[in-house]
């Protein structure tokens, strides 16, 4: 689940380490569209906070969220950036993301992908990490965050940024499986 203004490399990372798992991908957004606008936080020396560039277009989204039974799915993957800020308006989306935890199936979110479980109340009690600035988010949902690459509970996997990835995807990857 994703949408415009996905971090890059959390979108592309995942999509290209799932499929060479032979894992089948499905890519839905907030519409079905022919590309998604990507973006690059990046870190520079002496600002502090991240910096935001264009990143690649991702190209192919294969459904809108209105579209998807999750039922169809084995697991669920929230890639960051900015598009979490703006998917957790689109009421079509609560239901996918509560059938997955529901269901104790995988989950698996990075960075800002946290607030799409935040948002539907699904933190309180699990203990998560995400990027430091989106921690007091964590908190003030319940969850007990904890700074470190890779947290896994239950069949919740979450990680701080993109430079956690392999960690990220080491650990949904066992929880699918693979």
């Amino acid at each position: 689940m994703t949408g415009d203004a996905a971090e890059t490399h959390e979108l592309f990372y995942p999509f290209w380490r799932l499929k060479e798992a032979g894992i089948a991908v499905t890519v839905a957004a907030p519409s079905k569209k022919d590309a998604l606008y990507t973006v690059v936080h990046d870190f520079e020396p002496g600002w502090e906070t991240v910096t935001e560039k264009p990143g690649y277009r991702f190209l192919g989204v294969d459904a809108a969220f209105k579209d998807v039974n999750p039922q169809d799915y084995d697991g669920l993957l929230l890639p960051g950036g900015r598009a979490p800020e703006y998917m957790r308006i689109c009421p079509e989306l609560e239901p996918i993301v509560r059938h997955f935890f529901e269901a104790d199936k995988p989950v698996a979110a990075m960075c800002h992908g946290v607030l799409l479980i935040t948002k539907f109340g699904l933190a309180r009690g699990r203990r998560m990490t995400t990027f430091k600035i989106i921690a007091p988010d964590l908190e003030a949902a319940g969850a007990d965050y904890v700074d470190q690459e890779v947290v896994v509970d239950g069949s919740l996997v979450t990680s701080r940024t993109y430079f956690d990835l392999p960690a990220f995807m080491r650990e949904f990857l066992k929880l699918l499986k693979v």
